[in-house]
């Protein structure tokens, strides 16, 4: 399994920067995403999750941010308008509507606390990592890493939305099978992220460099990959 698949999609995080003024249109969704997340929460929780009206409305507000989190990393790269706030905020505004979606589901006793916990801590690790190997490369977006995100969000949009019968029951397996990917890709994604970390241009360099400092011993560090870079 290679940690970088070639003309695979980049990680966002690790998109070079252009020179693009910071107030641009993939800026502004991103912000009003920030923004719309108190609003949906508001809508979600209220009277307890028993207004149906508001739920609908929830339900709206999250598939609009949904729309505007692909839609501005797309104009972003096309129109080279990558900067640097887009790149921190971009993530930040995503895990902060599907924290709160979560965190909300299971206030409201529509979703157990363990399902909400384990995707929040996978998908805040997934971020972290993305940061921690960005000298060293870039991990292409997998297959299975795409499916979790939209099962992901399909499942908590028909958790926000007020149904049940054949529907409701339906949401459950679609979570359930988000729920597996979420973990899976995660593993996955921890996998690749050493592998990377061990196996770049930057860590053979490094581990030569040491070599060369300590007197290039015959045969020391032969063979063997530097696993402290």
């Amino acid at each position: 399994m290679s940690a970088v698949a070639p003309g695979g999609p980049a990680d966002p995080a690790a998109t070079p920067p252009q020179s693009a003024r910071l107030l641009n249109v993939p800026n502004a969704l991103t912000v009003l995403r920030l923004a719309v997340v108190p609003l949906f929460a508001v809508l979600l929780l209220s009277e307890g999750g028993a207004d149906d009206a508001r739920r609908g409305w929830a339900t709206l507000f999250f598939v609009l941010a949904i729309v505007t989190d692909q839609l501005d990393g797309m104009i972003a790269r096309r129109t080279n308008q990558v900067t640097e706030f887009g790149k921190l905020a971009d993530p930040i505004a995503d895990k902060a509507l599907t924290g709160t979606a979560l965190i909300g589901l299971s206030v409201l006793d529509l979703l157990p606390w363990w399902v909400t916990l384990t995707i929040l801590v996978r998908e805040v690790g997934v971020t972290l990592l993305r940061f921690w190997v960005i000298r060293h490369g870039v991990i292409a977006a997998s297959r299975g890493g795409k499916a979790k995100t939209v099962l992901q969000s399909l499942a908590i949009g028909m958790y926000i939305l007020p149904i049940d019968g054949l529907f409701g029951s339906a949401r459950w397996w679609v979570m359930a099978a988000a729920f597996v990917l979420t973990v899976a890709t995660g593993i996955d994604y921890v996998y690749r992220a050493v592998q990377l970390r061990r196996t770049s241009a930057r860590a053979m360099r490094a581990a030569a460099a040491r070599r060369a400092g300590a007197g290039g011993e015959p045969g020391a560090g032969e063979g063997r990959r530097d696993t402290a870079a």
